[in-house]
C-alpha cells in the first residue's frame, strides 16, 4: 500500500483509555449549536483553507500540561466543547508525548469526519521509552515515549502517519511544523540549522501533501515571530499557529509585524495561548516557563480594573480580543474539564460593551490600531 492510500485508509482505534460508553451525555447540559456568532465566523472568500469558525479547542491540557488530569475528565471536556458548538480542535504529538492525541481521538473518532477541523503538528518523532523523564517537565504524568527532532520529508510523512494512528482518524486538515523556534530550549541559537532542514524537507513535503489532497493546509506552530516571518519568505504556507504573541497582555509584534505580512499572502493566523496559559483566567502562572515578566502583574491588575468598571468577564474579553482581527482564523484556549470547555465556548457568544474597548485604548492597555470585536 502506498503512503497516500495508507493516510486515507488508516483509522486505527486508540487503545488503553476508557470505553466511550462510559462518557455521560451532555446534551441536556450544554447548548447544542454548530453556529457561532457571525463576527467569529470566517469568511469563505479566501484562497487558502481556514476553519469555518474561529472558536476552537487547544489540546495542551489534554496532554497533562501543568498537572495530571484524568482520562475521563479530559474526554468529557472535548465532548462539552463539541456540544457547545466547537468544531476546530488542535493537538500535537508533543503534548504529553502522545497523550493529548490519544485522548482527543478517543472522542472525535466517532464523529462524522467532515463536521470538524483538526490540526496537529510535526517535527518530533516518538520512540518508545518506558518511564521517560524530561528535564523541563511541563507534562505531569508517566511518559512512555521519548522524542527526537526530524524535519526531513520522510520524518514529516512518518509523523503524520503516527498521529493518525494515535488519533484513530483517517485524515488531518492542518499540519503545523512545531517548535522550530529560538525559544526552544533544545535548539536555542541552532534553530536556524533546523529551519534549513525543514526548508528542504518538511516544507516542500507538506506542500506536496497539500497538492495531493492529503492535507488542506500547513504552516508553523511556534511561540515567537521570527520563524513565521522567515517561512513566509522561503515557502508557501497557508496558516500559522502563533502562540504567546497575541493576547491582551502582549500583541504588538504580531499586530504590526506578522499580521500585515500574512494578510498580503492570504495566510491566516491561529492564536495559541490567548489566555497566557491561564494568566488571564485567574491562574497564578504566565505562559510556560514559570516566570512572570516585568510589568505583567501590574497590567493584569489594570485590565481587571477596567473590566470591573464595565462588568465584563476578563477571560471572555481576552478570547474575543484574540479573535477580532480579520487575519485570525482560529483561537484555541485549552480546557481539561467540561466546565472550562463550556465557559470558553460561551465567551465567543457573549456581548461586551464598546465602552470597555474604548477605555482599554484610552488607558493604553491595548494598541490603538488593535482590532476589537463588533458583537
Amino acid at each position: 500500500m502506498d503512503r497516500r492510500k495508507f493516510i486515507k485508509q488508516s483509522s486505527v482505534a486508540t487503545a488503553g483509555l476508557v470505553a466511550s460508553t462510559s462518557i455521560p451525555a451532555y446534551a441536556s447540559t450544554f447548548v447544542k449549536s454548530s453556529n457561532m456568532t457571525s463576527p467569529f465566523e470566517n469568511s469563505g472568500q479566501h484562497r487558502r483553507f481556514r476553519p469555518k469558525y474561529k472558536a476552537g479547542f487547544g489540546g495542551v491540557a489534554l496532554g497533562n500540561g501543568f498537572q495530571q488530569n484524568p482520562d475521563i475528565e479530559c474526554i468529557q471536556s472535548v465532548e462539552a466543547a463539541w456540544d457547545a458548538g466547537i468544531r476546530y480542535f488542535d493537538t500535537s504529538p508533543w503534548y504529553g508525548l502522545g497523550i493529548s492525541e490519544r485522548r482527543m481521538g478517543m472522542y472525535l473518532k466517532d464523529k462524522p469526519r467532515e463536521e470538524f477541523v483538526l490540526s496537529t503538528k510535526v517535527g518530533r518523532l516518538l520512540p518508545p521509552h518506558e518511564n521517560f523523564k524530561l528535564e523541563r517537565g511541563l507534562w505531569k504524568s508517566k511518559l512512555n515515549f521519548e522524542y527526537k527532532y526530524d524535519y526531513t520529508a520522510a520524518g514529516v510523512r512518518r509523523s503524520v502517519e503516527d498521529s493518525l494512528q494515535r488519533l484513530g482518524l483517517s485524515s488531518l486538515d492542518i499540519v503545523f511544523i512545531h517548535d522550530l523556534s529560538p525559544d526552544n530550549g533544545d535548539m536555542k541559537e541552532n534553530w536556524v540549522k533546523y529551519f534549513d532542514e525543514a526548508a528542504t524537507g518538511a516544507m516542500p513535503e507538506l506542500t506536496k501533501m497539500r497538492e495531493e489532497g492529503l492535507i488542506k493546509a500547513w504552516g508553523f506552530g511556534v511561540n515567537t515571530i521570527e520563524p513565521i516571518l522567515k517561512a513566509i519568505e522561503v515557502a508557501d504556507p497557508d496558516i500559522f499557529l502563533s502562540a504567546c504573541q497575541y493576547s491582551l497582555i502582549k500583541h504588538e509584534d504580531d499586530l504590526n509585524k506578522v499580521f500585515p505580512k500574512a494578510a498580503e499572502r492570504d495566510i491566516s493566523i491561529v492564536v495559541g495561548a490567548p489566555l497566557c496559559a491561564g494568566f488571564l483566567a485567574g491562574k497564578d502562572r504566565y505562559l510556560y516557563d514559570g516566570k512572570f515578566p516585568d510589568g505583567v502583574k501590574e497590567k493584569l491588575a489594570a485590565l481587571k480594573r477596567v473590566a470591573a468598571n464595565h462588568q465584563v468577564d476578563l477571560r471572555t474579553a481576552a478570547l474575543q480580543f484574540a479573535a477580532a482581527p480579520d487575519v485570525v482564523s482560529g483561537v484555541i484556549p485549552g480546557a481539561h474539564t467540561a466546565q472550562q470547555a463550556q465557559e470558553n465556548a460561551a465567551s465567543f457568544k457573549a456581548k461586551i460593551p464598546t465602552g470597555f474597548w474604548a477605555e482599554l485604548k484610552s488607558e493604553k492597555l491595548i494598541a490603538e490600531n488593535a482590532p476589537t470585536p463588533n458583537v
